[in-house]
């Protein structure tokens, strides 16, 4: 297997021992297919991080790791990617740990593993809940800053949140579909991807506050625990629509859309309105062909660069912690769509 890297920047990048990876390069027998596969996947990313690695300066190896739809995850590597290169000489480099549902023992474990095999830093986006906190707190005890994106602990050790203000964003939606339903009102379906995720809790909350306050016609019907996947989604979309006539809207806090919007169409159901949050390429293709009318934005190289920033102040033992500033929710329709990267 040919490659011009070292073979223990190969065994970092996936997560096997150096004795593992020497097995593989060299075709010795008693390797798993999965294995191989992994060191494969480690050679292809070292090379997309190599432009970034010639610089001189000190290399800071940082882990991230999210629950969350193979749709979602593959615009977030794309970002941190992207941002990578331009810290020189600060150089990061990137190991992604993703999964669409994952649980919580298993994230732990993965968490706990990472810090016990070291890490400059990690970017977390994980559920609220207390097991993860736990493994947060011995991160951070280890020295290993942690720094969550997109959705926030902030009852533990992590030292900085990269993201979007939540809540201001659900507080969008609902003047969005407010605004468009009017006085006839109707019925929102609103889709989160699982309640344990402090980032689309808050959502739901500035949602609900402002079509309680302001519109009052508007009632709301919620979806859950789906994890953003088409199939688990569409389903809960379909007994949600079979049990109440009068949705007209959606408001999707989770993803699956392309299954939500089966699930209207196999009841023969109009959406007045769709307010979705992310401009992945489901969301770019559902914009553009006018099944979608709003999608919630917000910049993910800049949570990667708040990321990189906050987890360097630490490691270089800045006098001050680099406080990331909030993203901002950007409302994209199909006419001001910005280019893909």
């Amino acid at each position: 297997m040919a490659h011009l890297f070292l073979v223990k920047d190969i065994a970092f990048q996936a997560g096997l021992s150096t004795a593992t990876v020497d097995r593989v390069l060299n075709g010795r027998p008693g390797v798993r297919r999965q294995t191989e596969m992994r060191v494969k996947a480690a050679i292809a990313e070292l090379e997309k991080q190599q432009p970034g690695a010639m610089g001189s300066g000190r290399t800071l190896a940082i882990d991230i790791v999210m629950e969350t739809p193979q749709r979602f995850s593959d615009a977030v590597r794309a970002a941190f990617e992207a941002e990578m290169a331009t810290f020189l000489p600060g150089i990061f480099r990137c190991r992604f740990h993703f999964a669409e549902v994952m649980k919580p023992a298993e994230l732990v474990q993965l968490l706990d593993r990472i810090r016990l095999r070291g890490t400059h830093g990690i970017v977390l986006k994980a559920p609220d809940v207390a097991e993860v906190a736990a493994a947060v707190a011995r991160a951070d005890a280890a020295g290993i800053p942690v720094v969550t994106l997109v959705t926030d602990l902030p009852n533990s050790a992590r030292i900085a949140y990269a993201g979007a203000d939540n809540r201001a964003a659900g507080e969008t939606a609902a003047y969005l579909i407010g605004e468009f339903l009017g006085a006839g009102g109707g019925k929102v379906l609103v889709t989160l991807s699982s309640g344990r995720f402090r980032g689309e809790e808050e959502r739901e909350i500035g949602f609900r506050r402002v079509i309680r306050a302001r519109y009052p016609e508007i009632g709301i019907t919620e979806i859950s625990e789906g994890h953003g996947t088409d199939t688990a989604t569409g389903t809960l979309a379909a007994a949600a629509l079979a049990a109440d006539p009068a949705i007209n809207a959606v408001y999707s806090i989770g993803g699956g859309n392309r299954a939500v919007l089966a699930a209207f169409d196999a009841a023969k159901r109009p959406v007045r309105v769709f307010v979705a949050h992310d401009l992945d390429a489901d969301n770019r293709a559902l914009l553009a062909a006018r099944r979608i009318g709003f999608v919630l934005h917000h910049d993910l190289k800049t949570d990667a660069r708040s990321a990189f920033r906050a987890i360097m102040s630490r490691a270089t033992a800045l006098p001050r912690a680099v406080t990331p500033s909030l993203s901002s929710v950007e409302i994209v329709t199909p006419y001001n769509m910005p280019a893909a990267d």
